[in-house]
């Protein structure tokens, strides 16, 4: 069983070769594919977290859309004097499948 964990935006995440993930987004090249930086890789009995093997290892995957994530509404409220403010935000989201782990 092989398996990375990757950075995903500003998080981690675990793939395997055909695991689908939802990330910030990201620019994919012409072809539509994207490089992902491991951070730990997982070939068997092999564990590999060193900087130096780990630049050696490519994971990569291909863009199947861009998205928008769920609305969130941020809302601030001060007692007495009058001061209210609402505002909305919608994160911007990557879909992407994993294709290779080299």
């Amino acid at each position: 069983m092989v398996y990375a964990v990757v950075r995903a935006g500003g998080r981690q995440e675990k793939v395997e070769v055909g695991t689908i993930v939802t990330m910030d987004r990201i620019k994919a090249d012409k072809d539509g594919n994207v490089q992902l930086v491991p951070v730990l890789l997982v070939d068997g009995e092999n564990i590999t977290s060193d900087a130096k093997s780990l630049a050696k290892v490519t994971v990569t995957a291909e863009v199947l859309n861009d998205l928008r994530g769920p609305k969130i509404v941020i809302q601030k409220f001060k007692n007495k004097t009058g001061y209210k403010k609402r505002q909305g935000h919608r994160q911007e989201l990557t879909r992407v499948k994993v294709t290779g782990i080299k």
